[in-house]
């Protein structure tokens, strides 16, 4: 199955710079995903560009079986968060806040982050998660998934705010494979019409095979899309 990762910056179109449902429904389609995890998804709210963004494009795609996981609301009341498209039934989904820390340790931006955890009806358990900027923010993103992670048919993927050789990744790589580890050359993901960083990531658990992944060069979104072939 094709697995695909992608940080659609709340579906804005990001040379036209306006929300494009199409081109990020495009992308999918042309990278034949059969599950997708989205990051900066918006949520219906009271301002008029909060809409069911999750839902235009499961209906835009095909991929019918979907999620919205609300990491937070602007202004109370405007979702924002992850999601998650699917060809294969949702047995269950749930949506698990990160821990702010406290107290901060940085002065930068802080801004509250969830996992995406859904099990679908073929076995697989999928972790959708968007890192915060600050070191302290992305070990507790890290602490997180280490909690919700499964030993078996797990897949965790999403835009992770940091390079590959970042130590904060050092405890999910002891457990999951990088599927990054395919590329025969290294390949970047942001931003997606000149890249210079590669911050969008595919984990998968050991049991599962990965025959191929790739960063293709799309520009729709701020970010290139993340996909792999996976065997179960």
């Amino acid at each position: 199955m094709k697995i695909m990762s992608f940080n659609t910056q709340h579906c804005l179109n990001y040379l036209e710079q306006k929300i494009d449902y199409q081109i990020m429904a495009d992308a999918i389609l042309t990278c034949e995903a059969d599950i997708v995890g989205l990051n900066e998804m918006r949520g219906a709210g009271e301002l008029e560009d909060y809409v069911d963004q999750t839902g235009i494009l499961s209906k835009l795609t095909g991929l019918e079986n979907h999620y919205f996981a609300q990491a937070i609301a602007f202004n109370g009341k405007n979702p924002y968060g992850n999601a998650l498209l699917s060809r294969y039934p949702l047995q269950s989904a749930e949506t698990i806040l990160v821990p702010d820390p406290e107290p901060k340790a940085y002065d930068g931006y802080y801004e509250t982050r969830c996992l995406l955890k859904a099990k679908l009806e073929n076995g697989l358990t999928v972790l959708v998660i968007h890192f915060g900027l600050n070191q302290d923010e992305q070990e507790s993103a890290v602490k997180t998934i280490l909690a919700n992670l499964e030993e078996e048919k797990c897949i965790l993927m999403g835009d992770f705010n940091v390079a590959p050789d970042d130590k904060v990744l050092l405890p999910i790589r002891e457990r999951m494979v990088d599927a990054g580890e395919l590329f025969a050359a290294p390949k970047l993901s942001f931003p997606s019409d000149n890249p210079t960083i590669k911050i969008d990531y595919i984990f998968v658990s050991k049991d599962i095979a990965v025959t191929e992944a790739d960063i293709p060069a799309i520009v729709a979104a701020d970010h290139r899309p993340h996909t792999a072939i996976v065997v179960i």
